[in-house]
């Protein structure tokens, strides 16, 4: 049975290994095709476009030209694949107004009940913000919020 998922399943490819980047792209590479998930001739266009739960966990800019456009993706640079399958996205906590160096990983439904700050928000030296109002995402939103409201920051401006 193993010996022919491997050498036989739509879910097995022979690992590109041309060059270390190489390899690793492949190894980070995602696929709705195969068993249990779409066909290229099925899937529109809602299924390929780029949606709010991809920030931090799926590459918008890294898919193949052609049919499999959407299809195929890569993880983001800092996404993980958890136990359960689910792929989170680092955060640093803000506790009391401060930002601490506390990192958690959330998934897209654990991440919808927070407000997230960026990366490049301005802060003080006391790891405080310093405007009033702060640019974050809630719930799949962009928005101004007040400080008081941001309890997680994005872990760095390349993280999306």
């Amino acid at each position: 049975a193993v010996r022919e998922f491997f050498g036989s399943s739509q879910l097995s490819q022979f690992m590109d290994q041309t060059n270390p980047l190489s390899e690793i792209t492949h190894k980070r590479r995602l696929s709705a095709l195969g068993p249990g998930g779409l066909t290229r001739e099925r899937a529109g266009f809602e299924v390929r476009d780029v949606h709010p739960t991809h920030y931090g966990r799926i590459c918008p800019i890294e898919t193949p030209e052609g049919p499999n456009i959407g299809l195929i993706n890569s993880l983001a640079t800092f996404a993980r694949v958890n136990k359960y399958g689910f792929i989170e996205s680092p955060y640093r906590k803000i506790v009391g107004g401060k930002l601490t160096n506390e990192v958690v990983y959330l998934s897209a439904m654990e991440e919808a009940k927070h407000y997230v700050a960026q990366a490049n928000a301005e802060l003080d030296k006391n790891g405080s913000f310093v405007d009033e109002f702060v640019i974050c995402r809630n719930a799949g939103e962009v928005m101004m919020a007040p400080r008081e409201n941001v309890d997680l920051m994005d872990v760095s401006p390349k993280q999306m």
